[in-house]
């Protein structure tokens, strides 16, 4: 049986680190392991808790359906303006109550800068505590990704970036193989 990881990327931009970091982390994930990288982030309609009790858009309708059949998930964010980005915090709003709760998670700090995007980690810590999400400590790392350190295949090429990414993903799919002993 395999191990779907769902990696959500918290940045609309075009070629982002945090892109490339899943990206690398697909590229690197343990044999056995079906990586499911999900780029429907900027067509999700605005949260509004009035739309739970009708028919769901389409878009709603597939996230919550790949974090249902994942066996865990894999993040990794900016952050803007001191927080989580807007997009990916509504992104998060989706999934309460419907696909995260017990899912194993983790997340790749991946930034430039030492210490960077720390609120917006401490904020999704939070979010995903509250949807009682099942927080994998050795999945969250930061790995140090500078913008001319992603190749042309759209992966990350340091090496010791490589690696952080790499034993994340690992550590995340070795406790999904874990719970299913």
């Amino acid at each position: 049986m395999g191990n779907t990881i769902l990696l959500i990327n918290g940045s609309l931009r075009e070629g982002s680190t945090n892109g490339a970091t899943l990206q690398t982390a697909s590229v690197l994930a343990p044999p056995g392991t079906q990586p499911v990288l999900y780029d429907g982030l900027g067509a999700l309609p605005h949260f509004n808790p009035d739309i739970e009790q009708g028919v769901l858009p389409e878009p709603v309708v597939a996230l919550r359906a790949l974090l249902r059949a994942a066996d865990a998930v894999l993040f990794s964010t900016p952050e803007y303006a001191g927080a989580l980005p807007g997009s990916f915090k509504n992104l998060l709003d989706w999934s309460v109550g419907d696909g995260l709760h017990a899912k194993p998670v983790g997340w790749v700090n991946a930034s430039a800068h030492a210490g960077g995007a720390e609120n917006a980690h401490a904020m999704l810590r939070t979010v995903l505590g509250y949807v009682n999400a099942d927080v994998v400590e050795a999945a969250c790392v930061r790995a140090q990704v500078r913008r001319d350190a992603i190749g042309a295949d759209g992966t990350v090429t340091d090496p010791v970036a490589r690696e952080v990414i790499g034993a994340a993903m690992r550590a995340l799919v070795a406790h999904v193989v874990q719970l299913r002993a």
